[in-house]
């Protein structure tokens, strides 16, 4: 049966492991379907994300295709049978689908790792801040499409997953509004900073042979660590990567930039030294 929309990027994943699963077997879509007894274009709408697969297809399928891995098997039975329809869905046609697959891909991650260079991650800003942020997009949105947006971010926030974020200091010192702002985003972190599902970090300045700077990124894990995903910002949208060469990638990169951090309670006095300079 086909989803009757495009598909979201939890299914479009599903959809690329089984695909993967029959390439790794040697197989073609058309000798996959003539094991699985249906026509040729089934498999291919399976495998685009337009069709969804049944627990039972789906397991016959890992079996033709050698696949002994029953803890992954079980993995990819969850995806293909999840039924969850959350808040995100309030905001389908009002936003762009990236915003509901960031949303989704967060509900069901199993933690979450940030890094970012620039701006406060959006988990963890207020809603002036996000505003300010938004407000600088262009082509510039009207007042109702920034306010949704806004609201979307702030209801993300609701989700207490386990959560580590490495900053650099020249985000928290990025001025995106006016200084009340940057005061109250400040006392913000300092607040969620003693909550018992996050642990953040900050990157100082004061660091001597800082080469390992990448990119702003949120890994987000899950079932297993094949089925990870790390979310990128390029200019064209949000890309979500999901291949294990470039996870491992942004694997070595956390690990490097969580290496030169300062520990959990030097980064607040940080964060509170710069609160006061405001």
């Amino acid at each position: 049966m086909g989803t009757g929309r495009e598909p979201t990027a939890r299914q479009l994943r599903l959809a690329v492991e089984l695909r993967r699963l029959r390439e790794a077997a040697g197989l073609s879509a058309r000798e996959a379907a003539a094991l699985l007894g249906v026509n040729s274009v089934q498999i291919s709408q399976i495998e685009l994300g337009t069709s969804g697969v049944s627990e039972k297809r789906l397991r016959r399928l890992a079996s033709h295709y050698a696949c002994t891995d029953t803890e992954f098997i079980d993995a990819l039975v969850a995806m293909a049978t999840d039924r969850t329809r959350g808040w995100w869905e309030e905001y389908r046609e009002l936003l762009p689908t990236s915003f509901l697959d960031l949303a989704e891909l967060e509900h069901h991650a199993a933690f979450l790792h940030d890094v970012a260079i620039l701006y406060v991650p959006g988990r963890l800003q207020t809603e002036d801040y996000a505003r300010a942020v938004f407000s600088a997009r262009l082509p510039e949105l009207s007042q109702d499409e920034l306010e949704l947006r806004v609201n979307h971010r702030s209801a993300r926030q609701k989700n207490t997953i386990p959560h580590e974020v490495v900053i650099h200091e020249a985000a928290l010192r990025m001025r995106v509004s006016d200084r009340a702002a940057s005061r109250a985003q400040l006392v913000r972190l300092l607040e969620l900073s003693e909550a018992e599902h996050l642990v953040l970090r900050v990157i100082p300045f004061d660091l001597d042979g800082f080469a390992k700077a990448s990119g702003t990124m949120t890994y987000a894990g899950g079932p297993l660590p094949k089925l990870d995903t790390v979310v990128r910002d390029a200019p064209h949208g949000t890309v979500f990567v999901d291949s294990e060469a470039q996870l491992n990638i942004y694997r070595t990169s956390f690990r490097r930039m969580k290496a030169v951090s300062l520990d959990p309670e030097q980064s607040r006095d940080l964060i509170h030294d710069l609160a006061k300079e405001l």
